[in-house]
């Protein structure tokens, strides 16, 4: 794999509109050379007009000033205009085929684990970074993170002990609320599962995701299927995987967009899962598994229906006095980040 295409480790720190500067310069040249100019940010700008945009914004403003702040340093770094980077943060909520993916192994225990293929746009290999992020007035976090997008719908770790593993939901039915990249990043400010919890129970919710949660010193570990006007939270009490639609008792009756590819991962998945039944699953058998080979849970063709591609994998071990974590950016090869007990990598 060329050096070049390499997960890269950022820092950043001050407040949140220095923050979102940033990272807004982070990835400034890349929006400019591939993500302005693709299929899915002229398909999410269709939606400037759209009176729940509008909702949006007033909510976020009005119940998290940090972030908003965080947004209009975002698009100062990138040198777009304010409007069109709030829309691009709102994609999930707006457009069910936005290019988002990703796989979740959940392993309870004494030690939970948490393994994740972060699964996006093949065009930002290279591009995406472990952004170690230390606002004034909020929990300092390190979190995967893509360009032209605030952190929180990822993976990622909290200074308060917080695990967090999003994957995209092509929710139908979307109304005015919080984007949901929004409360993916507001849950980096709370300090325990509980208030996490509360945050995804009570909130005004625009679109939808899926979340796995878990925290230091905590054994329970968090399964959360949300769409605009449902919520439903489980503890994981054995092994499961999650891949991009909603399967959660009744919230599996929402309308929704299954792609080819997400019922294939999550079917194989289950399979995987069923065959280690008798033994501790090793999550990176199922995150890197490629066997479907049209349709592989790790996906690396270039020809993938979803235009998605797995560009780095995460396992999280969450112990009761730390969280060991390593993080990949392609199957097989060394690990590229490995962090014990810290938000930074050794």
């Amino acid at each position: 794999m060329s050096t070049d295409n390499r997960l890269g480790f950022i820092e950043v720190a001050g407040t949140p509109h220095d923050v979102g500067i940033q990272l807004g310069r982070f990835g400034r040249d890349i929006a400019h050379r591939h993500l302005i100019a693709g299929h899915a940010w002229a398909s999410v700008m269709e939606f400037r007009g759209d009176p729940r945009v509008a909702g949006m914004r007033g909510l976020v403003e009005a119940r998290f000033p940090a972030y908003w702040a965080e947004l209009q340093g975002l698009a100062v770094g990138l040198d777009l205009l304010f409007d069109d980077v709030f829309l691009w943060n709102c994609r999930g909520d707006v457009w069910a085929f936005a290019p988002d993916g990703c796989t979740t192994v959940q392993i309870p225990g004494d030690e939970p684990i948490v393994a994740h293929n972060e699964d996006g746009d093949p065009g930002f290999r290279g591009h995406c970074a472990l952004a170690h992020v230390r606002p004034e007035g909020g929990v300092a976090f390190t979190s995967f993170v893509y360009p032209a997008s605030i952190p929180g719908h990822t993976f990622a770790v909290t200074e308060a002990g917080l695990v967090q593993a999003v994957n995209n939901i092509r929710s139908r039915d979307v109304g005015v609320g919080l984007p949901r990249m929004i409360l993916g990043r507001a849950l980096f400010d709370c300090r325990t599962l509980d208030e996490a919890s509360r945050l995804l129970e009570t909130s005004d919710r625009a679109g939808a995701f899926h979340m796995t949660i878990a925290q230091q010193g905590d054994p329970r570990l968090l399964s959360v299927e949300f769409t605009h006007t449902s919520c439903a939270m489980a503890i994981v009490d054995g092994p499961q995987c999650h891949a991009n639609h909603l399967i959660h008792g009744n919230m599996r009756d929402e309308r929704q967009v299954i792609t080819g590819s997400s019922r294939s991962r999550q079917q194989r998945g289950e399979v995987l899962l069923a065959e280690a039944a008798n033994a501790s699953p090793d999550p990176l058998d199922i995150l890197w598994d490629k066997s479907v080979s049209t349709l592989p849970i790790y996906r690396a063709q270039p020809d993938d229906p979803d235009h998605e591609n797995t560009l780095a994998t995460a396992v999280f071990r969450v112990g009761p006095q730390s969280i060991d974590w390593t993080v990949y950016d392609q199957a097989g090869d060394p690990p590229r980040f490995t962090m014990n007990g810290a938000l930074t990598p050794h």
